[in-house]
């Protein structure tokens, strides 16, 4: 499996906490599961499944707190209208500003025998050559390999190209990336010495992994670890396996068979 390093960066964020319940407020940093949308944004297809491995913070942390006007309903053919005026709510949320992370990631290649179907996940306006490359015929050919899947996400994420814009949370935070490549990396400074505040341990209490779709009932349950921040650095691998999580592709085998449900 091929890694893959992104550095991302907004002018805000906001990683909910699932406890609470009506106002929000974000974690301290990107959640594992966040993480990963933004990767899949830029390719995803149901012969991969993305996996992040570590996470750097390059940015203090900074809270900003914001009051807006928000509708209780969700618009859907099945409810009809929404009148703005009858169900308006004014909420609270506690949310980051000016983040800026380091996401490492790599992705398990999945045999055809182990992959469901998916029709159409992200919409009908994916057309053209996007199109052929994430609805492309599921059944392995001579040159369905690791290798190529790895050469698309990296000419993806070098172009800045996208399925769909990636964003810190919510769709209201977008997200701007590029790639870094080994030998950027080799020689950037510790963290630290552009963010002081990050030396040493910092422990992040229980933060949400990402979410379970393999229960046979078809429930989708959150799972949660507790990471440490070490200098900046936050070892997602080790701190799943110590929460005794599952591999995310155990977590995500019948993900495609929930999202075709819920057409």
């Amino acid at each position: 499996m091929r890694g893959f390093c992104l550095e991302v960066q907004g002018d805000f964020a906001c990683f909910t906490r699932p406890e609470m319940k009506v106002e929000r407020v974000s974690y301290d940093v990107i959640t594992p599961s966040a993480a990963r949308a933004i990767f899949e944004a830029i390719f995803w297809k149901p012969a991969i499944a993305w996996k992040i491995q570590k996470i750097e913070v390059l940015a203090p942390i900074r809270w900003f707190s914001v009051r807006r006007n928000e509708v209780g309903s969700v618009a859907s053919p099945r409810s009809g209208a929404i009148y703005v005026d009858e169900c308006r709510q004014q909420r609270a949320s506690l949310i980051l500003r000016d983040v800026k992370y380091r996401l490492h990631a790599e992705f398990e290649f999945i045999p055809p025998e182990r992959r469901v179907k998916v029709v159409r996940p992200t919409g009908s306006w994916i057309d053209g050559e996007d199109a052929v490359v994430l609805y492309g015929d599921e059944n392995a050919g001579p040159d369905e390999k690791e290798a190529k899947y790895a050469a698309i996400f990296e000419r993806r994420a070098k172009k800045g190209q996208f399925f769909h814009q990636p964003y810190f949370g919510t769709r209201e935070f977008p997200v701007d990336f590029r790639l870094v490549y080994q030998a950027e990396l080799d020689e950037a400074p510790p963290i630290p010495e552009s963010v002081p505040e990050f030396a040493g341990e910092r422990d992040l209490g229980w933060t949400l992994y990402d979410l379970d779709y393999s229960a046979p009932s078809g429930e989708i349950v959150p799972v949660f670890y507790r990471p440490k921040m070490v200098d900046g650095v936050i070892d997602v691998e080790k701190y799943r396996r110590e929460a005794g999580v599952p591999e995310p592709l155990e977590l995500f085998a019948k993900r495609s068979n929930v999202k075709e449900r819920k057409r």
